[in-house]
């Protein structure tokens, strides 16, 4: 059966030339596959890894893996498979099914990412910086890494800025003690010890996003929000949701007898101008 597409980016079939193969696929010996040196994700959840292997022994890789020649003849460097590759040898599989491409070193990073972030695999962290090697590295703007993984210049640009937090602050939110809801939050304030001083009041009170907005309101001298609006209908709360996703902030969506309004979050100048640009079809 084929494999569902996901509706992300251009696609691996877009992005990179299958090499000269008549039948597609072919089966590799699982030794003579590495690691991808530019794989973002950094680390792979022990129990998911357990239940893909207990499934790859039952039923095989239903998958196949996407690689590119290595550097020693007869190798190959993954691009995007890991956990499957990893469930694979848990499993005690000798070879799995792969497709061959041509890769550049640009290349195996963004198919990297763009594998990872269709299967939401990435934290934000590990997100933020494959991007900022992306940028760092390989010299792409914020647009160009935008189109490239299919989101908004500024939804890119908000998650570099998690980079800029001091250290306790992104262990916290690598831990999931904070969200990229709340990390956002509090990049507003001046200092990474105001930072790291109003993260350790989130989580020791548990606030939710909305709560520690209000405190880094405070924390600035400026008024806080007023009371939260009434819970939106379901179908609103979606269109909410997609709002968010396709702007990279937080948006309010709020009706009234007749019309409503809709209120869009930031924090900073950067994010601003960011927006603005998205707003006004510039980015």
């Amino acid at each position: 059966m084929p494999s569902k597409k996901h509706g992300l980016g251009r696609g691996l079939d877009a992005l990179l030339p299958v090499e000269e193969q008549p039948q597609g696929t072919r089966e590799v010996a699982v030794a003579l596959i590495r690691r991808n040196p530019r794989q973002p994700r950094s680390g792979m959840a022990e129990i998911e890894l357990e239940e893909l292997a207990a499934s790859i022994k039952e039923h095989g890789v239903l998958q196949p893996l996407v690689v590119t020649t290595g550097m020693v003849p007869g190798e190959f460097t993954l691009i995007a498979g890991e956990r499957r590759l990893e469930a694979a040898r848990r499993a005690g599989l000798e070879k799995v099914p792969v497709v061959v491409r041509a890769a550049s070193e640009q290349e195996r990073l963004l198919l990297a990412l763009i594998e990872n972030v269709q299967r939401a695999d990435l934290s934000p962290l590990e997100t933020a910086g494959a991007y900022r090697q992306l940028n760092d590295e390989f010299g792409l703007s914020h647009e160009e890494i935008a189109r490239r993984v299919s989101k908004s210049r500024v939804a890119v640009t908000n998650t570099l800025r998690l980079l800029r937090l001091p250290e306790a602050v992104r262990r916290a939110l690598a831990a999931g003690q904070l969200s990229e809801g709340h990390a956002r939050a509090l990049l507003a304030l001046p200092t990474v010890q105001a930072q790291a001083a109003a993260a350790d009041t989130v989580i020791r009170k548990a606030l939710n996003v909305r709560q520690t907005e209000d405190l880094v309101r405070r924390l600035l001298g400026k008024r806080t929000t007023q009371p939260a609006p009434a819970k939106l209908p379901p179908d609103l709360r979606a269109l909410q949701r997609k709002l968010q996703e396709a702007f990279g902030t937080r948006i309010d969506l709020r009706r009234a007898k007749r019309g409503g309004t809709l209120i869009f979050h930031f924090y900073s100048d950067e994010e601003l101008d960011a927006l603005a640009d998205h707003l006004l079809g510039a980015g």
